[in-house]
């Protein structure tokens, strides 16, 4: 019972606390002092509002006076350029030297002279051998696609048989060092100085120029063109060769046109030479990246795996081949040989089966390559199936790479007795080998 009456009398003087609490809160002074709170709050909101909306205001003018400004600069008419400055020097003297066309004169030969007597030339003068099939698909290359990759070990001659080649020619070979920054077209070709008023005109721009005027055969060497992304500087350069006509193929140097300007640029467009191949050296290490299937796919490949013997050659010469001729003679050989009903029985059977196996095809692209290629290697003295088991592993059996890994090791031997069923045990030896060499790197 005590317990209760004191519990009673807490509760009395907690009601007490809370009426005093109470009255005030509600006296009329605390009312007076909540009403000026509530006041100095709204005028605190008022002012920000009032500050935000004018720095928008100024925000809104400063842009609105920057787009007259930007208005204003493009309706502002061009400089006009100083007829007294050519801001092409090397181009404008290229045009001089070339104002009377001289008389060029060039050799007749065979595709399989060509390989032979270069194959003779590389060795005697340069000192430099190599096996006669790698020069037979380096020539049916060159029919096939204006980008030929090199690649290989370091040491086995990837940039020495391009130099080589242009020597032979008698037309030396223009070699580009790519470097690691390379990004874009103007890292190839130069730029315009807004200082200077020139422009920085690269050796390849030369080249490319002075190719414009002649008939020779021009070699371009992109050396260690991976050591930059290929498909970023190259860009330009792949998607035009990829223009059936080449009076089409014309390469921006620069935006606008001055009445100082070399005679074959074109509204500041310069035209990709149809007599200049470029040729890359590749190697696959750390310090490089992978070449893209775009250009994988564009390009023709050669590997160079392997040192060939030395040989003694008696004599030796130059060829100097026009790229007319060269071209008359790779369409002669297209022409006149055909890739027999057997070959392309056995093509569209390894085509099914791959397709089936690995989900991965021929395609449009590669087929074109194929019936162009091996009747040039043909011409060049070469077999049939060679040529077949070459273009094969370059173009087709590389995309394994892409595959599971696993699975083309558990599949490897497989493939590779199709081959022998299909083709013969003894042949298609590089397209079992690049399997098998797969399957063990998996």
């Amino acid at each position: 019972m005590k317990q209760f009456v004191n519990t009673l009398a807490v509760f009395d003087d907690v009601n007490n606390f809370v009426k005093g609490l109470w009255e005030s809160l509600t006296t009329p002074i605390a009312i007076i002092i909540y009403i000026v709170l509530i006041v100095a709050i709204i005028i605190l909101l008022i002012v920000s509002i009032i500050v935000k909306e004018r720095r928008f205001t100024k925000t809104v003018k400063h842009l609105r006076a920057r787009r007259k400004q930007a208005a204003a600069a493009q309706e502002k008419p061009k400089e006009k350029a100083d007829p007294g400055i050519k801001r092409f020097s090397m181009l404008n003297e290229l045009d001089e030297r070339y104002a009377v066309q001289e008389m060029q004169r060039f050799d007749t030969v065979t595709l399989a002279e060509l390989c032979d007597e270069f194959r003779n030339f590389a060795a005697n003068k340069l000192g430099l051998y190599y096996d006669i099939g790698d020069i037979r698909k380096f020539v049916a290359g060159m029919a096939v696609s204006k980008i030929l990759i090199l690649q290989g070990m370091s040491g086995t001659g990837k940039t020495s048989l391009a130099y080589a080649f242009g020597q032979f020619l008698d037309n030396p070979s223009t070699v580009i060092p790519v470097q690691p920054m390379w990004k874009e077209r103007t890292d190839l070709l130069g730029y315009y100085n807004e200082f200077t008023k020139r422009f920085n005109e690269t050796l390849l721009l030369q080249k490319m120029y002075e190719a414009n005027y002649r008939r020779d055969i021009y070699i371009t060497i992109l050396d260690e063109m991976n050591i930059a992304r290929v498909e970023y500087y190259f860009a330009e350069f792949l998607s035009l060769l990829e223009i059936p006509d080449p009076e089409a193929r014309m390469l921006e140097v620069v935006s606008d046109h001055w009445e100082s300007d070399p005679k074959l640029l074109k509204e500041g467009r310069i035209k990709l030479p149809e007599n200049m191949w470029f040729i890359g050296t590749a190697n696959n290490d750390d310090s490089t990246f992978a070449i893209s299937d775009k250009v994988y796919d564009r390009a023709m490949v050669l590997d160079l795996d392997k040192k060939s013997d030395p040989f003694h050659v008696g004599q030796s010469r130059t060829v100097r081949v026009s790229a007319e001729d060269f071209v008359q003679l790779v369409s002669a050989a297209q022409s006149e040989y055909e890739i027999s009903s057997d070959t392309l029985e056995k093509l569209a059977r390894l085509d099914t089966y791959l397709v089936k196996t690995f989900h991965i095809t021929f395609g449009n692209r590669i087929m074109k390559q194929i019936r162009a290629f091996i009747p040039v290697y043909v011409r060049c003295g070469g077999d049939e199936l060679d040529a077949l088991d070459d273009i094969i592993t370059k173009k087709v059996l590389r995309k394994l790479k892409t595959q599971n890994t696993v699975y083309v090791r558990s599949m490897a031997e497989e493939v590779c007795e199709f081959l022998d069923e299909l083709f013969g045990a003894d042949k298609m030896s590089i397209s079992k080998e690049y399997v098998r060499t797969l399957a063990n790197n998996a």
